[in-house]
């Protein structure tokens, strides 16, 4: 039987695809996107034999969540996250196959300090209701896995390359740019997507009870600004080029449309670790990442 992997180009899509690549049986894999299969629209479901497959692990998503925030991105947002998620549990529902999905803590409202899979339903954003939609949705199908990631870090444009980016600026006198607002009142852990890669799998092969697992980074919970921080002290020495500022302050002059975020997004891994799988620790993990960003 195969495997079909959806939104293989993205963050979590590309590192599941380089564990595929590198420990499994890569042939026994598919890799799609939405130039190839758009998993919102029910007329692209004829392209697959779905009776060859049993397993899809969509790694799909619309995650601009401010854009999402507009009458076009509310389209779009809904389409992948909700829509897509939905016509994919049908279809697995259908034929057998064991759905994996991929969710965020956006579908909580950030009041609790730590979120347990059994905490109900609360977003407080377009992208958070149309996650929660999806949720709802890939619960329906029989044999599925929901894993709800927080803050993630991978391959492509992510906050701390952006950090990085700002730390080289701050340390070129010729630029100009002194110091960076970052939001200190948003705490949560990173996911780096080789971890979720993993965990993944880990449910799949050791045949884990169905449901919903949190998956992000151990360890300590931070804040944005803590991050910056130690991004721009490991890229260039001056972590304190980082001024510490609430969302309020930071969006106080936003031209376009502003998402509310969680305040609290720390998720319990009580749940996955009850499986045997413990992530790393995200600080250890980030201080591998940025040795590899500033080296490169």
């Amino acid at each position: 039987m195969r495997t079909l992997v959806t939104g293989c180009n993205g963050q979590l899509g590309t590192a599941v695809r380089e564990l595929v690549e590198h420990e499994r049986a890569a042939k026994s894999f598919d890799f799609c996107d939405i130039d190839t299969f758009d998993m919102g629209d029910p007329g692209a479901y004829g392209q697959y034999d779905w009776g060859l497959y049993d397993t899809v692990i969509n790694c799909g998503a619309f995650t601009a969540v401010d854009a999402a925030e507009t009458p076009e991105g509310r389209v779009s947002c809904w389409r992948a996250n909700a829509a897509g998620p939905a016509l994919l549990s049908r279809t697995c529902s259908e034929h057998g196959i064991t759905l994996v999905h991929v969710s965020s803590d956006y579908v909580f409202d950030g009041t609790a300090e730590e979120h347990d899979e059994d905490e109900p339903l609360s977003p407080l954003s377009v992208y958070g209701q149309s996650k929660a939609a999806g949720d709802l949705a890939v619960g329906c199908c029989p044999r599925f896995y929901v894993l709800r990631s927080s803050w993630v870090v991978g391959r492509g444009k992510n906050f701390v390359k952006t950090m990085k980016a700002l730390s080289d600026r701050c340390a070129n006198p010729v630029d100009g740019l002194e110091r960076v607002t970052v939001v200190s009142d948003q705490r949560g852990r990173l996911t780096f997507t080789d971890q979720m890669a993993q965990a993944v799998f880990h449910l799949l092969d050791g045949q884990a009870p169905y449901g919903t697992y949190n998956m992000t980074g151990s360890g300590n919970v931070r804040s944005w600004a803590d991050i910056a921080r130690a991004t721009f002290d490991a890229a260039n020495g001056n972590g304190d080029a980082v001024v510490p500022v609430t969302t309020e302050e930071y969006y106080r002059n936003a031209a376009g449309p502003v998402a509310p975020r969680p305040h609290n997004s720390a998720l319990s891994l009580d749940k996955l670790a009850s499986t045997g799988f413990v992530p790393r620790d995200w600080e250890e993990e980030l201080a591998e990442y940025l040795e590899e960003l500033v080296s490169a």
